[in-house]
């Protein structure tokens, strides 16, 4: 008789312990239901740089909408809080996300991806405000954040990313290594382009319909400055008076573009001797291709404009 209880109450007790959840790999620490690590960026490429080290190891965690530049987004209650359950938040770091002052973030799970060059960010003056967005007004006055179109800071940025990965998931440190040294291979032969690109310019003058150049124009010795235009916005008359007025010392046959100008625009620069070409910074998904195929497409536009 006790024989038989005690045989019943080992099948209750292995019944129990068969549905327990098996508990995740080390270093696995997850937010999530997955199982996975959850990492949550503030920029896309950030997204993805972490998308392409980690791959399915981790669910990446992009939560700016896609009609606001993350730089001049502000999260919500709620999309803090998930922040906070995270695994580990990728910042941009160089004053990228304005809000991140003004919320508690747990320390430890914070890894400011351009840390390594911090001595080295530029700082802007501007007094001009302007919007695009629902974001409402902003100036870009301060330091400059657009801090990836200098490869070898994208190169570093990932390596950020990489150790944030690591350190999460320790025993797939080395799929992790190979993942990053493809990346940072692509990343040097766009920066290899471009530094023999702006030898071939040998200093000739370039406008930029936007100020978020800054760390391109360094490291490749473009010399370009920049006015505050919009692409979907026609620049009025006093826009063209002042880029006239830039025309006038700074020669510029070209306008490097964030995005698609309108039409009008592309005529109204072509009147006055000034063609167009698109250089996206990317800071959003873009609408087709991914990270890696927009830079490549740059990186084509500015060596067929400057053969």
């Amino acid at each position: 008789m006790m024989t038989g209880r005690f045989t019943a109450l080992l099948l209750l007790l292995s019944l129990i312990a068969a549905c327990k959840p098996t508990p995740p790999s080390v270093g696995a620490a997850s937010s999530g239901t997955s199982g996975k690590p959850s990492v949550y960026v503030v920029n896309y490429p950030l997204r993805y740089y972490a998308e392409r080290i980690g791959g399915d190891l981790i669910d990446v965690h992009f939560p700016a909408p896609a009609d606001e530049d993350p730089a001049f987004w502000t999260p919500s209650d709620e999309v803090v809080s998930a922040l906070q359950q995270a695994s580990v938040i990728l910042m941009n770091g160089a004053t990228y996300s304005k809000w991140a002052d003004k919320v508690t973030l747990p320390t430890a799970k914070v890894v400011d991806t351009s840390a390594s060059f911090a001595s080295s960010y530029i700082v802007t003056k501007s007094d001009v405000t302007h919007s695009h967005g629902p974001g409402g007004d902003h100036s870009h006055s301060g330091t400059a954040f657009t801090t990836w179109i200098d490869f070898t800071q994208a190169i570093s940025q990932a390596k950020a990313v990489h150790g944030a990965l690591v350190k999460l998931l320790p025993v797939s440190a080395t799929g992790l290594d190979a993942n990053l040294a493809k990346l940072s291979e692509e990343l040097r032969v766009l920066d290899e382009r471009l530094k023999t690109l702006g030898q071939r310019m040998k200093g000739e003058p370039v406008v930029a319909s936007h100020p978020v150049y800054q760390y391109f124009a360094r490291r490749y010795g473009i010399n370009l400055q920049a006015v505050l235009w919009e692409p979907e916005t026609v620049p009025d008359e006093k826009a063209m008076a002042d880029l006239q007025a830039i025309l006038a010392k700074h020669a510029a046959k070209w306008m490097i573009w964030e995005g698609d100008p309108a039409a009008e625009s592309v005529a109204k620069l072509q009147a006055i001797g000034v063609q167009s070409l698109v250089f996206s910074p990317s800071g959003n998904v873009p609408e087709k291709g991914d990270f890696m195929s927009v830079m490549q497409a740059n990186v084509a536009a500015l060596e067929k404009a400057f053969p």
